[in-house]
C-alpha cells in the first residue's frame, strides 16, 4: 500500500481537499470520444454564456503532440521564495509539494500547477510519480523540466516553460485542491480538464454536462457537413450551412 504520509513540506491544513470532486458517470469518456475537440469546446462555453475557460497550446505548449487527455484538476498554487537561492541550496531548502498532490491523486486525474515563471515547478521524477498515482498528465503555468523523461513514459505536460533551472530552493507550495489561475483562467479542484495539441479548456464542474451535450451535437453536425464538403458540395451551399444541421 502506497503511504499517505505528508511529506512536511506543506501544512495540512493547506490541503483543502483530500479528493478532487469527480465528473458525472460516463462524461470523461465521452469528451474522449469527440478526439481533439478543444475548439468546439470554445464555441459552445461561448454560446452557452460561461466565461471563457481556454488557455491555447502558444501558451500552454503541449510536450507530447497528439495526446488528448481529459479528467479533474487536482489543483497545486506555487509562490516564489524570499530566500536567496543559492543559500537555499546550500540549506536544502525545498520546499516543493507537488508530491503531496501526487499523494491524493485517484485515478483519471489531471495535475494543474499554478506554477513560478523562470523555474521548474515539476520534473521528471514528479511526473514518473504522477503517472504512477494515475494521473492522466499535467497542466502547468510556469517551467518545467526532464521532458525526455516524461515522455519516455508517456506522461504529458502542457507548460508555458521549459527550463533546466530547479523550483527547490526559488518556490514553495502554498495551496492543494484551492483555486488557482492558470492565465486569466480561474480554475477550481474537480473542474474538468480537456486538452490537446489546439489548447488546455476549464470546464467549471456545474456546467460539464451542459457543455457536453452540446458539444456531441455539434461535433455530429461538423462530421455531416465535413462528409458533404468531401461530396462536392458547392462552396456557397458550404458558406449557408451551419455545422449540417440543415443535412440532418
Amino acid at each position: 500500500m502506497v503511504d499517505k504520509k505528508l511529506t512536511g513540506r506543506i501544512a495540512a491544513d493547506r490541503i483543502r481537499m483530500q479528493s478532487t470532486p469527480k465528473a458525472p458517470s460516463g462524461a470523461v469518456e465521452r469528451f474522449l470520444a469527440l478526439g481533439d475537440c478543444s475548439g468546439i469546446i470554445s464555441d459552445v462555453m461561448d454560446e452557452l454564456g460561461i466565461p471563457a475557460g481556454i488557455v491555447g497550446a502558444s501558451t500552454l505548449k503541449p510536450t507530447i503532440p497528439g495526446q488528448v487527455i481529459c479528467g479533474p484538476a487536482l489543483t497545486v498554487r506555487n509562490i516564489a521564495q524570499r530566500v536567496d537561492a543559492l543559500a537555499g541550496a546550500r540549506a536544502s531548502l525545498n520546499k516543493m509539494a507537488e508530491f503531496e498532490a501526487h499523494n491524493l491523486a485517484e485515478d483519471g486525474d489531471v495535475l494543474v500547477i499554478e506554477g513560478v515563471s523562470g523555474m521548474s515547478n515539476m520534473g521528471g521524477i514528479s511526473a514518473l510519480t504522477g503517472k504512477r498515482a494515475g494521473e492522466r498528465g499535467s497542466i502547468v503555468m510556469g517551467g518545467v523540466r526532464d521532458i525526455p523523461h516524461s515522455r519516455s513514459i508517456g506522461y504529458p505536460i502542457w507548460a508555458s516553460e521549459i527550463t533546466p533551472i530547479t523550483g527547490k530552493w526559488r518556490l514553495e507550495t502554498v495551496e492543494i485542491n484551492g483555486t488557482v489561475m492558470i492565465g486569466d483562467v480561474r480554475v477550481a479542484a474537480g473542474d474538468l480538464v480537456v486538452a490537446d495539441d489546439t489548447g488546455v479548456c476549464f470546464i467549471p464542474g456545474d456546467k460539464i454536462m451542459p457543455v457536453l451535450e452540446l458539444c456531441e451535437k455539434k461535433a455530429r453536425a461538423e462530421e455531416i457537413r465535413c462528409q458533404a464538403i468531401e461530396n462536392g458540395i458547392p462552396v456557397p451551399e458550404i458558406s449557408r450551412s451551419t455545422y449540417g444541421e440543415k443535412n440532418k
